[in-house]
C-alpha cells in the first residue's frame, strides 16, 4: 500500500505546477521522508528541484482530553527521528496539540510542552513548527486565543537569541490578535491553520 501512496505523492510532487512559486513548505510523514523521488531522497528533491522547504511530522498523536486540552503523546524515539531527519535534509518539524476550552492551566500545559519539545528539536539543528491548534467549534474560542497569545509570548521571550521557531495557529476571531507574535524576533514565520472552516 505504501508503495502506491508514494507513487501518488511522486506524481503530485513532480507535476510542474507543484513548485516553490506557489508552495513554501511541505510536511512529510516519516515513511515519505525515507523514500526517494527520481533517485533523490524526498526532502532533498523538494528543496533542490522544487524550491520547497521540507518538514517532518514528528508527533505521535494526541493524548486523551484533560483540562480542556489534548497534549501530545510521548515521543520516546524523537532524538533518533531528529537525527535521521537532519541527515535527510529536513529543515524542520511539525507537531500538533489541540485546545478546546479556555482553561488557563490546560493551555499552559500545551504551550509548555510545545516549547519543551521545540527546544529539543532546535538542539538537533532543526526548526520546529509549534502547532497549538484551537478548536474552531469551541464556544470559548476567543477566550482561548487571548490566553494562548499570552502564553506563546512568554515562551518566545524565554528562547535564546539563537533559537527561532515557526508557529502554526488557527485563524483568530479578533483581527490582528497575533501581530505581536508575528513581529517577535524569535518567530521566523506565523502560518495559518485554516482546517475546519467551510
Amino acid at each position: 500500500m505504501y508503495e502506491m501512496v508514494h507513487e501518488m505523492r511522486t506524481r503530485m510532487i513532480t507535476t510542474p505546477s507543484f513548485s516553490g512559486e506557489k508552495i513554501i513548505g511541505a510536511i512529510l510523514f516519516e515513511n515519505t521522508m525515507d523514500r526517494e523521488i527520481e533517485g533523490l531522497p524526498t526532502g532533498q528533491f523538494l528543496w533542490e528541484k522544487k524550491g520547497i522547504v521540507p518538514f517532518i511530522k514528528c508527533d505521535k498523536g494526541l493524548a486523551d482530553e484533560a483540562d480542556g486540552v489534548q497534549v501530545m503523546k510521548p515521543m520516546p524515539q524523537l532524538d533518533e527521528l531528529l537525527k535521521k531527519s537532519k541527515s535527510k535534509d529536513m529543515f524542520g518539524t511539525k507537531m500538533r496539540s489541540v485546545i478546546k476550552k479556555a482553561n488557563k492551566g490546560g493551555i499552559t500545559k500545551v504551550v509548555d510542552q510545545q516549547f519543551e519539545v521545540g527546544q529539543q528539536i532546535l538542539d538537533a539543528g532543526l526548526c520546529p513548527i509549534l502547532e497549538p491548534e484551537v478548536d474552531i467549534t469551541s464556544p470559548e474560542k476567543e477566550a482561548i486565543e487571548e490566553i494562548l497569545k499570552e502564553e506563546l509570548i512568554k515562551g518566545l521571550d524565554a528562547l535564546k537569541p539563537c533559537c527561532n521557531v515557526m508557529i502554526k495557529l488557527s485563524l483568530p476571531t479578533k483581527v490582528n490578535l497575533y501581530k505581536e507574535i508575528i513581529d517577535h524576533p524569535r518567530c521566523v514565520r506565523l502560518v495559518a491553520l485554516s482546517g475546519g472552516y467551510p
